[in-house]
């Protein structure tokens, strides 16, 4: 099993990013993905969430202005978005794709079977 990050990089406030996780080596079906990311000298925290069905949970922080969306058209392969708009220097962190099967979106971190690598973000003001 593998969950492949990407679409980290350097961006001005304001500014837009698009992460993507490709999940492979067994089928998520039943399985939840979410985001997950940590910023220096800080916890690893739930960004959003996504389940089979579509269901979707946001940390606050980001409401509005994050959108996660699930692709499950290859059933070898998951992929999730993190649509990240109107970053902010506070939004700057590792995110981190996650996997578990689970109905509903998960907060704690060891709760998730599956993780990928990160990719950073920097959003300089």
């Amino acid at each position: 099993v593998q969950l492949q990050a990407s679409g980290g990089g350097v961006v001005q406030a304001g500014g837009s990013l698009r992460l993507s996780c490709v999940a492979s080596g067994r089928s998520f079906s039943g399985y939840i993905m979410s985001w997950f990311r940590q910023a220096p000298g800080k916890q690893r925290e739930l960004v959003a969430g996504v389940t089979s069905g579509g269901s979707t949970k946001y940390a606050e922080s980001v409401e509005g202005r994050f959108t996660i969306s699930r692709d499950a058209r290859d059933n070898a392969k998951n992929t999730v978005y993190l649509q990240m708009n109107s970053l902010k220097p506070e939004d700057t962190a590792e995110y981190y794709c996650a996997a578990s099967r689970s109905t509903r979106v998960l907060l704690s971190t060891s709760l998730y079977e599956y993780w990928g690598q990160g990719t950073l973000v920097t959003v300089s003001s």
